[in-house]
C-alpha cells in the first residue's frame, strides 16, 4: 500500500488535525483521517435485531453473521447500488466508522468530512449523503465523485487540459468517466458490478447444479476462480483450477458439495462483463476526439475490487485497442484520492462537487 503518511503534505487546516474522508461504498467502507492515512478498512455491513431496533454489530463482526442469523436478526447492507437504501442504519454505520477512526475520543473543533460517491446521484440522494455525514458531528460535509477521487488517487494529471478515463468498479456500481480540466465531461453509472457478479454465480449454481449458495460463498468462488476473459490452453498434465462448494439441493433439499472450475464461473459472470466492457465503449464513442487522442495514449484505468478480476484489463485492451492498466492498490484508490484532496484543499477545491461551500464558518 502506499504510504500517505510520507507522501500527503499540508497543514491548511491548522487545529483541525482530524479531518477525514470516506469512502462509503456498497460493499466496502474505507476511512481517511488526515496526516494519518487509511486508518479504518471494514464492509459496509450492520447487524440489526429488529424486535428492539439495536445495533448489534458493524462490519467484518457483521459480516460474519450473514446468512447465519436467526429469524430476528438481520445483517444488511444500508447501501444499495451505492445508493442508501436505509437512512437510519447507514447513518449509525458512518458514526461508528467515524468515532473508530478518533479511537472514540471528541475531537475539538469540528473535523471537515469528504465522502465520495457515485456519479449520476439525484440531489435528494445527495442530501441523504451528507446528512449521513453531518450526523457523525462534522462541521462541513464535502461530496467527491467516486471516479474522480480514483483518478486522483491513480495520480492521474485530471487538472491538466487532457483526457482521462477512468473505470471504478465497486460492489454496487460500476462507474465509468472521462476527466479533464478539473471536470468530470462524460460520465456513466451501472448497477453491474461486484454483487451482480456474486448473484450471477448463484443464479449459476441453481441453474447448473440445483445447488443453492450463499452470497458468501458466491464471493468467495469470485474472488478465487473469477476472470474475464477465455482459460488459456492448459499446459499437459496441469490441472484446470477448481474448488468446492456446499450448499443445499434444490431437488432432495439435502446438503451438497460439487467441484465448480474456472470455465464455469466465466461463463456464469459472461454476461455482466460484457455489458461493462459495451458501456467502456460507448462511453470512448461519445467522448470529443480531442480528448480521445488522448486517452489513446495515457490509457484507460481500473480502480475498485472489479479491477482484480483477472484478465478484465486484457479484455477491454482487445474490445478497445487502447492500452488498459490497474492503479495502484485499486481497493483503496477512491480513499486515497479524497484523502489527497483533503490534504491539499486549496489546489484540488474545483474537483468537488460543492467548492462554493469550502470556507469554514467564522
Amino acid at each position: 500500500m502506499v504510504d500517505l503518511k510520507k507522501i500527503l503534505t499540508g497543514n491548511l487546516f491548522g487545529g483541525l488535525g482530524k479531518d477525514i474522508a470516506v469512502d462509503l461504498g456498497t460493499a466496502n467502507t474505507l476511512v481517511y483521517v488526515k496526516g494519518e492515512g487509511i486508518v479504518i478498512r471494514e464492509p459496509s455491513v450492520v447487524a440489526v435485531n429488529q424486535k428492539t431496533n439495536q445495533i448489534l454489530a458493524i462490519g467484518k463482526e457483521a459480516k460474519k453473521m450473514v446468512g447465519r442469523t436467526p429469524a430476528h436478526i438481520v445483517a444488511t447492507k444500508p447501501l444499495l447500488n451505492g445508493v442508501i437504501s436505509d437512512f437510519e442504519v447507514a447513518e449509525q454505520m458512518l458514526k461508528y466508522f467515524v468515532q473508530a477512526a478518533y479511537n472514540g475520543k471528541a475531537v475539538f473543533p469540528k473535523p471537515r468530512l469528504i465522502i465520495g460517491i457515485p456519479c449520476g446521484l439525484t440531489e435528494v440522494e445527495k442530501k441523504a449523503v451528507k446528512d449521513a455525514g453531518k450526523s457523525t458531528g462534522a462541521q462541513k460535509v464535502f461530496l467527491i465523485e467516486q471516479p474522480m477521487a480514483a483518478a486522483i488517487g491513480a495520480r492521474l494529471p485530471v487538472q491538466e487540459a487532457g483526457g482521462n478515463f477512468v473505470v471504478d468498479m465497486g460492489g454496487g456500481t460500476t462507474e465509468i468517466a472521462v476527466i479533464s480540466l478539473g471536470g468530470i465531461v462524460l460520465a456513466k453509472s451501472l448497477k453491474i458490478a461486484g454483487d451482480k457478479l456474486n448473484e450471477d454465480i448463484i443464479n449459476f449454481s441453481q441453474e447448473e447444479y440445483k445447488l443453492l449458495i450463499g452470497d458468501r460463498t458466491a464471493e468467495q468462488v469470485k474472488i478465487k476462480l473469477g476472470s474475464a476473459c477465455s482459460i488459456k490452453e492448459k499446459q499437459k498434465g496441469e490441472e484446470k483450477t477448481e474448488m468446492p462448494i456446499r450448499g443445499r439441493n434444490l431437488i432432495t433439499g439435502l446438503p451438497e458439495e460439487v467441484i465448480i472450475n474456472e470455465e464455469d464461473v466465466r461463463k456464469a459472470i459472461e454476461k455482466s462483463i460484457k455489458e461493462v466492457v459495451m458501456e467502456v465503449k460507448n462511453t470512448i464513442e461519445e467522448t470529443p476526439p480531442e480528448l480521445v487522442a488522448d486517452i489513446m495514449s495515457r490509457g484507460i484505468y481500473l480502480a475498485g475490487g472489479g479491477a482484480l478480476l483477472r484478465g478484465l484489463d486484457v479484455l477491454i485492451t482487445k474490445e478497445t485497442k487502447i492500452p488498459t492498466r490497474i492503479v495502484e492498490d485499486p481497493l483503496t484508490a477512491i480513499v486515497r484520492g479524497a484523502g489527497m484532496v483533503l490534504e491539499s484543499l486549496d489546489e484540488l477545491e474545483e474537483v468537488l462537487i460543492e467548492p462554493e461551500d469550502l470556507q469554514a464558518p467564522r
